[in-house]
């Protein structure tokens, strides 16, 4: 025995067959080496891989982890290893195990690899239950129970391929994953499922959240009724981010074609006038309005030109004293493009000079801009509309909105208000 491990460490007799004995003199050697050379071989008796399973080096039972023919009683001890690494070459190895198991296997040791799935899916390390999610996500008979438990998991790296890939999720589990009001990027994660049923587009939708409907919009497999889409519509004026994948939605009907031809950037026009999807006579309209509305925009740059500040100021005065400048007053002006207007409405609602708020708009300023609305007594609302449509705040910079709350407390927003007037 001792010469068979004496030739193992200078190389030899690897392919060897082992006798029991020489596989449990090896199973308690010192040196972490043999044990390794053990633990990787396939022709060892399930006894002593289970024995290794247990090994104080967390190499050696990494390697058990990994090899095939390690018994699940083995698994189901290495799913509770102190070790993430020995845990999750656990997982890559069980994930290929799960096709076919279920809860309620009769036979013991699928059912003991089930537990050990089990237990994978629950573990506290991230990490793991990620390897877990990658190897299953687009296995069509995986464990359901599994399945359900790695969707809802409140990472992201976990949840997101599940949700996003997984077969043996039904429409029913993703309107329950719905409905229970996920993080934002898990509904991003369903909204680029491929071929998203009726229902489930629905669902999404009604939840107002606008990176998860902008997906749904670019996912042109997603099955959207035309009556929800002329419901995104009907909202999407402000909300930028929708105008693109609703120009490239395939199948627009010519009515919502004309709808978007009123509102969305030039740069998008043309892309809506050059379809080659709709009738001759919804593409005549299409090009009607593009050229009314180019010619109406035209007309009303040259006006606002015509409109110097002190004019603005002096119809902001006007509304003051009749009574009617007013949060209303304020979203109309912004509606219609009236600059001057509304940083002249601004700057009498708040008290701050008109410098400060041309200050802000110039600059772009998030902050700034929520400050003057909260000074001004605007609701966040319209506040977030004033980033968006008056200081032109990119997309990536804008402070959303949540409810009647502005995201910056009051002394947040008052220094804020002393840095602006400072830079004015």
């Amino acid at each position: 025995m001792k010469g068979f491990l004496k030739g193992l460490l200078k190389g030899g007799d690897k392919d060897k067959p082992l006798s029991y004995e020489e596989a449990r003199e090896m199973a308690r050697h010192a040196n972490m080496n043999i044990r390794m050379e053990l633990a990787v071989r396939s022709d060892v008796n399930p006894e002593i891989l289970y024995f290794l399973s247990e090994d104080p080096a967390a190499e050696v039972r990494r390697l058990i982890a990994g090899n095939e023919v390690t018994p699940a009683q083995a698994d189901l001890v290495l799913a509770k290893d102190t070790d993430q690494d020995v845990r999750g070459d656990l997982a890559e190895k069980i994930a290929k195990l799960a096709p076919g198991l279920s809860a309620d296997e009769q036979d013991k040791v699928k059912r003991m690899t089930y537990e050990a799935l089990e237990i994978l899916a629950r573990d506290q390390v991230t990490r793991v239950r990620q390897i877990l999610s990658e190897a299953l996500k687009d296995v069509a008979n995986a464990p359901p129970e599994v399945i359900r438990q790695l969707a809802r998991d409140a990472e992201l790296v976990v949840a997101g391929p599940i949700l996003q890939f997984s077969p043996v999720l039904t429409d029913d589990d993703l309107l329950e994953i719905i409905e229970s009001h996920p993080a934002a990027r898990s509904l991003g994660a369903i909204s680029r499922r491929d071929g998203i049923a009726e229902p489930v587009v629905d669902a999404i939708v009604a939840t107002d959240d606008e990176e998860a409907v902008a997906l749904l919009l670019a996912n042109e497999s997603a099955q959207i009724r035309e009556n929800t889409l002329d419901g995104i519509i009907d909202r999407a004026f402000d909300i930028e981010p929708w105008h693109a994948p609703l120009i490239s939605r395939p199948h627009l009907s010519s009515k919502e074609a004309v709808r978007l031809a009123r509102f969305v950037a030039q740069k998008l026009l043309s892309k809506l006038s050059e379809r080659r999807d709709l009738a001759p006579d919804a593409l005549e309209e299409v090009r009607q309005v593009v050229e009314r509305r180019l010619e109406e925009e035209s007309r009303e740059g040259e006006e606002a030109e015509k409109s110097t500040a002190e004019e603005a100021l002096a119809k902001a005065k006007e509304l003051t004293e009749a009574g009617t400048l007013d949060e209303d007053s304020v979203r109309e002006t912004v509606r219609n493009g009236n600059r001057e207007l509304t940083m002249a409405s601004l700057s009498l609602l708040s008290g701050l000079k008109i410098e400060v708020v041309r200050s802000v708009v110039s600059n772009r300023s998030a902050k700034g801009m929520l400050a003057v609305a909260w000074k001004a007594g605007l609701s966040t609302n319209l506040a977030e509309t004033l980033q968006k449509k008056l200081a032109l705040v990119p997309q990536k910079d804008l402070l959303r909105v949540q409810g009647p709350d502005y995201p910056l407390d009051d002394a947040d927003l008052e220094w804020q208000l002393d840095f602006i007037k400072d830079l004015a």
